[in-house]
């Protein structure tokens, strides 16, 4: 569990960024591609990622594994504008701070030999990360820049309105179905046990769209703190080439009531809350649009143990492509 320990002081300091921050969203996407991610709405993203993108994600994996430790170094701590001025910071980081990082990565798991040279300061190891983060981020995340603007720029919208209605214990409260704000202290389930005081040095929120499955946070803070919460992208954000067929689904059914469709025949068996969650939508939306397909002899409700589960009905899968 993460612990949060907020004063007075603290709460009027917490700051939402406007802009996504491209540093973190190579990191978190980064740990998306393997393994496969449970949520489908970033399928087609991944599946939409080119071979030769192998290599540099191979070599940033040396660094960054999608559990445990990632070295701060990578994600800079200020307003990173853009991946160019954020990719400068990374390869500018004093060699004290890079040895520490590094040090701290190999004190949990067995590393490859060049991050030993990164941490030296060595430069053709720096050219190395400089080479596969722009490699990678120009393939997986440059190409979805807008889209992931839009998202973060509606969130930070929703949750400026949220502190002006609510204050900002509710936009705490609010940032991941874990979070519980037990004044002073915010709590969200986590990877490890980890206590952040922020002594009246405030809070920056980060938004990202491939943020997945909760809040993560540093393990060296900045002078200001940061936190960085997901935010829910719509169905169909990065989605596949559509077929005719996708396209003629989705023209009967409407966009998510037919995303909901392919959900439940990619996976078996699912309950009301995976459905949801891999739809990309509420859990009252999806008991809706699950009730709607069932009327239409699409789809097939059973219950195992209290809880409900859906499948692909004769009907609904002569409708889907295969």
């Amino acid at each position: 569990m993460l612990r949060i320990h907020f004063t007075d002081a603290d709460l009027v300091r917490v700051r939402i960024l406007a802009e996504p921050d491209p540093m973190w969203e190579v990191l978190l996407s980064l740990h998306l591609t393997t393994p496969a991610p449970a949520d489908l709405r970033f399928r087609g993203w991944r599946r939409g990622l080119p071979a030769r993108l192998a290599r540099p994600a191979g070599v940033l994996r040396t660094l960054s594994r999608p559990t445990g430790y990632s070295p701060d170094f990578l994600t800079p701590s200020g307003d990173v504008a853009d991946f160019g001025t954020g990719l400068d910071l990374v390869l500018s980081t004093p060699r004290e701070r890079l040895r520490a990082d590094i040090a701290q990565l190999a004190s949990g798991t067995r590393v490859a030999s060049w991050p030993a040279d990164l941490a030296d300061g060595n430069v053709p190891a720096l050219n190395l990360l400089g080479d596969a983060l722009t490699t990678y981020h120009d393939a997986a995340v440059k190409p979805h820049w807008e889209t992931i603007r839009r998202h973060i720029r509606a969130d930070r919208r929703k949750r400026a309105e949220l502190a002006v209605t609510r204050g900002f214990e509710a936009v705490l409260a609010t940032l991941h179905p874990s979070a519980r704000w037990r004044a002073p202290v915010l709590e969200l389930a986590y990877p490890v046990e980890q206590d952040l005081v922020l002594g009246g040095a405030g809070l920056t929120l980060v938004p990202s769209l491939f943020c997945w499955p909760g809040p993560i946070t540093l393990l060296r803070q900045p002078d200001r703190p940061v936190l960085v919460y997901p935010i829910a992208p719509e169905p169909g954000w990065a989605a596949e080439p559509a077929t005719g067929c996708d396209r003629s689904l989705n023209t009967l059914l409407g966009n998510t009531r037919a995303e909901v469709l392919r959900v439940i025949a990619t996976l078996p068996r699912v309950n009301t809350t995976e459905l949801a969650r891999a739809a990309g939508i509420s859990l009252a939306s999806a008991s809706q649009h699950t009730s709607v397909l069932r009327g239409a002899g699409l789809v097939t409700t059973g219950r195992s143990r209290g809880s409900a589960f859906h499948e692909l009905s004769e009907r609904g899968s002569s409708l889907l492509c295969h």
